[in-house]
């Protein structure tokens, strides 16, 4: 339940810093939400009364430091690829999918990208 915690404070802190204009300088801490993110691609699809795809993922993000965070095995043929933040943004839906640099190989990466979220 903790990581939950931390995504919500995020992401409401990232809402105030939006409505003041101010920019929510990204930290390693970062790599809770993605997490959660990577976590919920189930969710993502069940909440959407999808089918869950079969198939391994690959996500690969880069953390605000540079440091490279993947999940999933790298032979995996549906790839999310692009910074943390952007992923962060997406899949608490504080960006739309065409606000954020995400890339998708795959179908099912792509309409996982549309759909993403972290919470019902």
């Amino acid at each position: 339940m903790i990581p939950l915690r931390l995504m919500e404070t995020w992401a409401h802190g990232q809402d105030v810093f939006d409505a003041l204009g101010v920019v929510h300088p990204p930290t390693s801490r970062l790599r809770h939400v993605a997490w959660l993110g990577v976590a919920g691609r189930e969710l993502s699809f069940y909440a959407a009364e999808l089918p869950t795809p079969a198939e391994s993922f690959r996500v690969e993000l880069s953390g605000p430091d540079g440091e490279i965070w993947t999940w999933g095995p790298e032979y995996a043929v549906q790839r999310v690829e692009g910074s943390a933040l952007d992923f962060c943004l997406r899949v608490t839906h504080r960006r739309s999918l065409a606000e954020t640099n995400l890339t998708a190989v795959g179908e099912d990466a792509g309409k996982w990208l549309e759909i993403a979220r972290v919470f019902l």
